[in-house]
C-alpha cells in the first residue's frame, strides 16, 4: 500500500469517525430533548388532575425536585422542572406520534418537517433560548432560521436578543410577517436584507464621537465572522478599501460584498457622524460605477448600504427619490440595547411611516 493510498485511507478513517461522533451528539441531543418534554407532559398532566391551585402546581414543582434530585444529583432544580413544563405547552406537538423514542428520533429527519417538530440539531440549550420568545410567530422565524444557518445556541441567544425578527419585520406587510414565520427569510429584493438598526456590540468599542471610521472598519474586518451574522445570510465578502479610478480621481469604498442569493455586489460605507446629502451622493456614485464596470451581465442590480451612527429620513428620501430600490441608510449600535429600548425605537419609526402614509 503506497503513501498515497494510506492518506486516503486514513482520510475516509477520519471523516467515517467525525460522521458518527456528530450523529452520536446528535442523537443525544434529541434523546435529551425528548426525555425534557416527555417529563414537562408528565407535569402538566398530573397538575391537571389535581387541584386547580396554581399553589398545588407550585408544590408538586418543589416536591418532584427534591426527590428528583436526591435520586440523580443535578439537571431537575426547580427552575429546570418549569422549563421542562413549558417546554411541552409552548411545543405541544413536538412528538406527534406515541411511538418508541427511536422512532420519534428517525422521524424528525423527515424532509416535511416544520417549526414546533423535533429536530435532531436543535440542542435543549436552543430550545431553552426559544422558550424566551413570546411571539409564536417569533418563535418559528427563530426556530427555521437557526436550522437554515447553522446558528449555534449562542448565536441564536443574540440573534433573540437583538430583536432580529422585529427588525425585519419593519419593512413587511401582513403576508410578508407571515411569511417570516413559516418560511424564515426568504430574500427576493433588496429591501429584504437591510436592517435598522444595525447592532455592533461585538466590537467592545465605545459609543463615543473621538472613534475614526477607518478604526470601526478595522474593527469590523477583524469580527468578520460576528458582522456577517448580523448582516445575514448570503453575504460573502469581497473586499476593503478596493480603489476605483475615474479621470485620475481614486474612491475607496470602504467595504465590498456580494450577497450570493440576490446575485448583486453590495457596496457599505461606514460614517461615524449624521448622514447628510454628500454621503448619499458618493454611495450614488459607487452604485454607479459598479453597475457599469464590475457586474456582469448577469448580476442583479447593486446595493448601497450606509452605515452611520444617525440619520435623517428626510433627507434620504429627498435625495435619492421615493422609488429608490438601491440605496439605503441604517444606523448602527454599538452596544447591544435592551428590548424596551429596542422596541421603543421600532414604534416610534412605524409611528413616523404611518404618518407618511407609508404601508411598513
Amino acid at each position: 500500500m503506497n503513501e498515497l493510498t494510506n492518506a486516503e485511507l486514513i482520510t475516509r478513517i477520519r471523516d467515517i469517525w467525525e460522521a458518527s461522533r456528530q450523529q452520536a451528539v446528535r442523537s443525544v441531543n434529541s434523546a435529551h430533548v425528548c426525555a425534557n418534554w416527555l417529563i414537562g407532559k408528565q407535569i402538566v398532566e398530573a397538575e391537571q388532575g389535581g387541584e386547580q391551585r396554581a399553589e398545588y402546581g407550585k408544590a408538586l414543582i418543589v416536591s418532584l425536585s427534591k426527590e428528583l434530585t436526591d435520586e440523580y444529583g443535578s439537571g431537575f432544580s426547580v427552575s429546570a422542572l418549569k422549563y421542562m413544563r413549558l417546554f411541552f405547552l409552548s411545543y405541544p406537538l413536538l412528538l406527534t406520534k406515541s411511538h418508541a423514542l427511536r422512532d420519534q428520533l428517525d422521524q424528525s429527519n423527515d424532509s416535511e418537517w416544520k417549526a414546533g417538530l423535533l429536530h435532531p440539531n436543535l440542542s435543549w440549550t436552543h430550545y431553552r433560548t426559544l422558550l424566551k420568545v413570546d411571539r409564536q410567530e417569533a418563535r418559528d422565524f427563530y426556530e427555521i432560521e437557526t436550522l437554515r444557518n447553522g446558528w449555534s445556541a449562542r448565536q441564536l441567544e443574540r440573534q433573540v436578543a437583538s430583536l432580529l425578527f422585529d427588525r425585519l419585520l419593519k419593512s413587511r406587510d401582513k403576508e410578508g410577517m407571515l411569511a417570516l414565520a413559516n418560511q424564515g427569510l426568504q430574500p427576493a429584493r433588496p429591501l429584504d436584507v437591510i436592517k435598522d438598526p444595525y447592532v455592533l456590540e461585538f466590537l467592545n468599542l465605545p459609543d463615543v464621537p473621538q472613534w475614526h471610521e477607518s478604526q470601526l472598519e478595522q474593527a469590523l474586518l477583524a469580527q468578520l465572522q460576528d458582522f456577517l451574522l448580523e448582516l445575514g445570510n448570503g453575504f460573502a465578502f469581497v473586499g476593503r478599501q478596493i480603489r476605483l479610478t475615474l479621470d485620475g480621481d481614486h474612491f475607496y469604498p470602504d467595504m465590498v460584498f456580494y450577497h450570493v442569493k440576490l446575485k448583486c455586489y453590495v457596496v457599505i460605507d461606514l460614517k461615524l457622524g449624521k448622514l447628510n446629502h454628500a454621503d448619499l451622493g458618493q454611495m450614488q456614485l459607487y452604485v454607479n460605477y459598479y453597475e457599469r464596470e464590475i457586474a456582469s451581465s448577469d448580476d442583479n442590480p447593486t446595493i448601497g448600504l450606509i452605515l452611520c451612527s444617525e440619520k435623517n429620513d428626510a433627507v434620504v428620501r429627498y435625495v435619492l427619490g421615493e422609488h429608490n430600490q438601491q440605496i439605503f441608510a441604517s444606523r448602527y449600535q454599538l452596544y447591544l440595547p435592551t428590548e424596551a429600548q429596542l422596541q421603543a425605537e421600532l414604534q416610534r419609526e412605524f409611528n413616523q411611516l404611518m404618518l407618511l402614509g407609508e404601508t411598513p
